[in-house]
Protein backbone atom coordinates (compact mmCIF):
# COMPACT_ATOMS: atom_id res chain seq x y z
CA UNK A 1 0.00 0.00 0.00
CA UNK A 2 1.53 3.36 -1.23
CA UNK A 3 0.20 5.10 2.00
CA UNK A 4 2.24 3.40 3.93
CA UNK A 5 6.09 3.80 2.53
CA UNK A 6 5.17 7.09 2.69
CA UNK A 7 4.50 6.84 6.45
CA UNK A 8 6.82 4.39 6.89
CA UNK A 9 9.74 5.68 5.42
CA UNK A 10 10.05 8.59 7.71
CA UNK A 11 13.57 8.75 9.58
CA UNK A 12 13.35 12.29 11.32
CA UNK A 13 11.05 14.74 12.59
CA UNK A 14 10.67 18.39 14.42
CA UNK A 15 8.26 17.51 16.88
CA UNK A 16 8.22 16.54 20.12
CA UNK A 17 8.43 12.60 20.56
CA UNK A 18 6.12 11.08 22.84
CA UNK A 19 7.04 8.05 25.31
CA UNK A 20 6.03 4.64 23.87
CA UNK A 21 3.10 4.14 26.23
CA UNK A 22 1.20 7.26 24.82
CA UNK A 23 2.11 7.16 21.56
CA UNK A 24 0.75 3.18 21.15
CA UNK A 25 -2.16 4.58 23.46
CA UNK A 26 -3.28 7.10 20.42
CA UNK A 27 -2.50 4.70 17.79
CA UNK A 28 -5.63 2.95 19.29
CA UNK A 29 -7.49 5.73 20.28
CA UNK A 30 -7.32 6.73 16.70
CA UNK A 31 -8.13 3.37 15.40
CA UNK A 32 -11.29 3.40 17.92
CA UNK A 33 -12.36 6.57 16.91
CA UNK A 34 -12.78 5.57 13.48
CA UNK A 35 -14.25 2.10 14.20
CA UNK A 36 -16.70 4.27 16.50
CA UNK A 37 -17.67 6.63 13.23
CA UNK A 38 -18.14 3.36 11.46
CA UNK A 39 -20.13 1.79 13.90
CA UNK A 40 -22.34 4.47 13.88
CA UNK A 41 -22.87 5.29 10.19
CA UNK A 42 -24.19 1.30 10.01
CA UNK A 43 -26.38 1.75 12.84
CA UNK A 44 -27.82 4.90 12.41
CA UNK A 45 -27.76 5.48 8.46
CA UNK A 46 -30.58 3.63 6.72
CA UNK A 47 -28.80 1.20 3.81
CA UNK A 48 -32.17 2.58 1.57
CA UNK A 49 -30.70 6.16 1.55
CA UNK A 50 -27.20 5.03 0.32
CA UNK A 51 -28.83 2.35 -2.35
CA UNK A 52 -30.57 5.24 -4.01
CA UNK A 53 -27.75 7.04 -4.76
CA UNK A 54 -26.24 6.58 -8.61
CA UNK A 55 -23.71 4.02 -8.22
CA UNK A 56 -21.03 5.92 -10.27
CA UNK A 57 -21.84 8.95 -7.74
CA UNK A 58 -20.92 6.91 -4.55
CA UNK A 59 -18.22 5.59 -6.47
CA UNK A 60 -16.77 8.01 -7.35
CA UNK A 61 -17.16 10.31 -4.32
CA UNK A 62 -15.65 7.30 -2.73
CA UNK A 63 -12.38 7.45 -4.61
CA UNK A 64 -12.15 10.78 -4.84
CA UNK A 65 -12.52 11.06 -0.88
CA UNK A 66 -10.21 8.07 0.22
CA UNK A 67 -7.44 9.20 -2.11
CA UNK A 68 -7.85 13.29 -0.76
CA UNK A 69 -7.69 11.73 2.49
CA UNK A 70 -5.00 10.03 2.55
CA UNK A 71 -2.65 12.72 0.64
CA UNK A 72 -3.54 15.07 2.82
CA UNK A 73 -2.49 12.78 6.35
CA UNK A 74 0.70 11.29 4.52
CA UNK A 75 1.45 14.70 3.26
CA UNK A 76 1.03 16.61 6.36
CA UNK A 77 3.03 16.78 9.43
CA UNK A 78 0.24 18.27 11.38
CA UNK A 79 -1.91 16.01 13.11
CA UNK A 80 -5.15 17.78 13.50
CA UNK A 81 -4.82 18.39 9.47
CA UNK A 82 -3.55 14.40 9.35
CA UNK A 83 -6.57 13.59 11.63
CA UNK A 84 -8.99 15.16 8.78
CA UNK A 85 -7.64 13.52 5.84
CA UNK A 86 -7.69 10.04 8.32
CA UNK A 87 -11.72 11.31 8.57
CA UNK A 88 -11.86 11.54 4.70
CA UNK A 89 -11.20 8.37 4.47
CA UNK A 90 -13.51 7.03 7.66
CA UNK A 91 -16.71 8.14 6.31
CA UNK A 92 -16.43 6.60 2.41
CA UNK A 93 -15.54 3.44 4.11
CA UNK A 94 -18.40 3.94 6.98
CA UNK A 95 -20.67 4.16 3.64
CA UNK A 96 -19.78 1.11 1.86
CA UNK A 97 -19.34 -0.76 4.72
CA UNK A 98 -23.06 -0.06 5.26
CA UNK A 99 -23.67 -1.54 1.78
CA UNK A 100 -21.60 -4.27 2.68
CA UNK A 101 -22.75 -5.99 6.03
CA UNK A 102 -26.77 -5.38 5.43
CA UNK A 103 -27.30 -8.66 3.95
CA UNK A 104 -25.48 -10.24 6.90
CA UNK A 105 -27.20 -11.16 10.18
CA UNK A 106 -26.26 -9.09 13.21
CA UNK A 107 -25.06 -12.72 14.96
CA UNK A 108 -22.58 -13.16 11.71
CA UNK A 109 -21.22 -9.10 11.86
CA UNK A 110 -20.09 -9.78 15.44
CA UNK A 111 -18.46 -13.36 14.37
CA UNK A 112 -16.56 -11.19 11.72
CA UNK A 113 -15.67 -8.28 14.47
CA UNK A 114 -14.56 -10.69 16.89
CA UNK A 115 -12.06 -12.84 14.58
CA UNK A 116 -10.80 -9.29 13.46
CA UNK A 117 -10.33 -7.86 16.85
CA UNK A 118 -8.67 -11.05 17.07
CA UNK A 119 -6.59 -11.90 14.56
CA UNK A 120 -5.75 -8.15 14.96
CA UNK A 121 -4.15 -8.63 18.08
CA UNK A 122 -2.31 -11.91 16.84
CA UNK A 123 -0.45 -9.86 14.47
CA UNK A 124 0.23 -6.90 15.86
CA UNK A 125 1.98 -9.37 18.47
CA UNK A 126 3.79 -10.72 16.07
CA UNK A 127 4.88 -7.78 14.35
CA UNK A 128 6.43 -6.61 17.40
CA UNK A 129 8.17 -10.15 18.32
CA UNK A 130 9.40 -10.30 14.90
CA UNK A 131 10.00 -7.27 13.03
CA UNK A 132 12.79 -7.56 10.83
CA UNK A 133 10.90 -10.84 9.56
CA UNK A 134 7.88 -8.67 8.59
CA UNK A 135 9.78 -5.56 7.23
CA UNK A 136 11.19 -8.08 4.76
CA UNK A 137 7.69 -9.02 3.13
CA UNK A 138 7.04 -5.35 2.53
CA UNK A 139 7.35 -5.85 -0.97
CA UNK A 140 5.89 -9.23 -1.11
CA UNK A 141 2.75 -8.03 0.32
CA UNK A 142 2.50 -5.02 -1.88
CA UNK A 143 2.93 -7.05 -5.15
CA UNK A 144 0.32 -9.62 -4.12
CA UNK A 145 -2.07 -7.03 -3.15
CA UNK A 146 -2.00 -5.48 -6.23
CA UNK A 147 -2.13 -9.42 -8.65
CA UNK A 148 -4.81 -9.94 -6.44
CA UNK A 149 -6.85 -6.79 -7.11
CA UNK A 150 -6.42 -7.33 -10.93
CA UNK A 151 -7.28 -11.34 -10.69
CA UNK A 152 -10.48 -10.03 -8.21
CA UNK A 153 -11.45 -8.01 -11.25
CA UNK A 154 -11.12 -10.19 -14.20
CA UNK A 155 -12.91 -12.53 -12.25
CA UNK A 156 -15.49 -9.98 -12.29
CA UNK A 157 -15.69 -8.26 -15.00
CA UNK A 158 -13.86 -10.82 -17.67
CA UNK A 159 -15.37 -14.11 -16.14
CA UNK A 160 -18.31 -12.45 -14.71
CA UNK A 161 -18.53 -14.39 -11.38
CA UNK A 162 -17.04 -14.76 -8.00
CA UNK A 163 -14.50 -17.19 -6.27
CA UNK A 164 -14.02 -17.87 -2.81
CA UNK A 165 -10.89 -18.32 -2.48
CA UNK A 166 -9.60 -14.85 -3.37
CA UNK A 167 -11.46 -13.73 -0.10
CA UNK A 168 -8.93 -16.36 2.00
CA UNK A 169 -5.55 -15.22 -0.28
CA UNK A 170 -6.40 -11.28 0.50
CA UNK A 171 -7.35 -11.82 3.75
CA UNK A 172 -3.88 -13.65 4.71
CA UNK A 173 -2.72 -10.49 2.73
CA UNK A 174 -3.84 -8.44 5.55
CA UNK A 175 -2.86 -10.16 8.10
CA UNK A 176 0.66 -9.83 6.83
CA UNK A 177 -0.07 -5.56 6.37
CA UNK A 178 -1.07 -5.13 9.41
CA UNK A 179 2.01 -6.90 11.31
CA UNK A 180 4.37 -5.28 8.99
CA UNK A 181 2.45 -1.87 9.52
CA UNK A 182 2.97 -2.20 13.54
CA UNK A 183 6.01 -2.83 13.60
CA UNK A 184 7.11 -0.08 11.17
CA UNK A 185 4.70 2.22 13.11
CA UNK A 186 7.00 1.98 16.01
CA UNK A 187 9.98 2.19 14.47
CA UNK A 188 9.43 5.92 13.23
CA UNK A 189 9.67 8.69 15.50
CA UNK A 190 6.90 8.50 17.69
CA UNK A 191 4.95 12.23 17.23
CA UNK A 192 1.45 12.99 17.18
CA UNK A 193 1.31 13.12 13.57
CA UNK A 194 3.00 9.90 13.42
CA UNK A 195 0.56 8.75 15.59
CA UNK A 196 -2.41 9.41 13.32
CA UNK A 197 -0.79 8.38 10.13
CA UNK A 198 -0.02 5.23 11.29
CA UNK A 199 -3.32 4.50 13.00
CA UNK A 200 -4.89 5.45 9.77
CA UNK A 201 -2.90 2.91 7.70
CA UNK A 202 -3.32 0.19 9.87
CA UNK A 203 -7.43 1.33 10.00
CA UNK A 204 -7.35 0.24 6.58
CA UNK A 205 -5.46 -3.17 7.16
CA UNK A 206 -8.40 -3.87 9.64
CA UNK A 207 -11.03 -2.88 7.88
CA UNK A 208 -10.15 -4.61 4.87
CA UNK A 209 -9.78 -7.77 6.98
CA UNK A 210 -12.98 -7.78 8.20
CA UNK A 211 -14.46 -7.02 5.27
CA UNK A 212 -12.75 -10.23 3.66
CA UNK A 213 -13.74 -12.39 7.21
CA UNK A 214 -17.33 -11.03 6.99
CA UNK A 215 -17.32 -12.81 3.44
CA UNK A 216 -15.56 -15.60 4.54
CA UNK A 217 -18.36 -16.53 7.14
CA UNK A 218 -21.21 -15.39 4.96
CA UNK A 219 -20.08 -17.90 2.39
CA UNK A 220 -19.89 -20.68 4.91
CA UNK A 221 -23.50 -20.24 6.21
CA UNK A 222 -24.99 -19.26 2.96
CA UNK A 223 -25.83 -15.48 3.50
CA UNK A 224 -24.66 -12.47 2.00
CA UNK A 225 -23.59 -11.70 -1.69
CA UNK A 226 -20.01 -10.01 -2.16
CA UNK A 227 -17.38 -7.26 -0.95
CA UNK A 228 -17.22 -3.79 -1.51
CA UNK A 229 -12.62 -4.23 -2.83
CA UNK A 230 -9.73 -3.49 -1.10
CA UNK A 231 -8.08 0.06 -0.43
Amino acid sequence: MLESSQIFGRQSSRSDELNARAYNFVVGLVILYGFIVNWAMVSFIPVESIQAMNVWVLLIGYFVSCIAGIMIFTKSDNALVSFGGYNLVVVPFGLLLNLFVAPYSPDLVLQAVILTGAFTAIMMALGTMYPAFFDRLGPLLFVSLLAMIVVELVMIFVLGEASEWTDWVVAAIFCGYIAYDWQKANRIPKTLDNAVDSAAALYMDIVNLFVRILSILGNSSGSGDGGFGDD
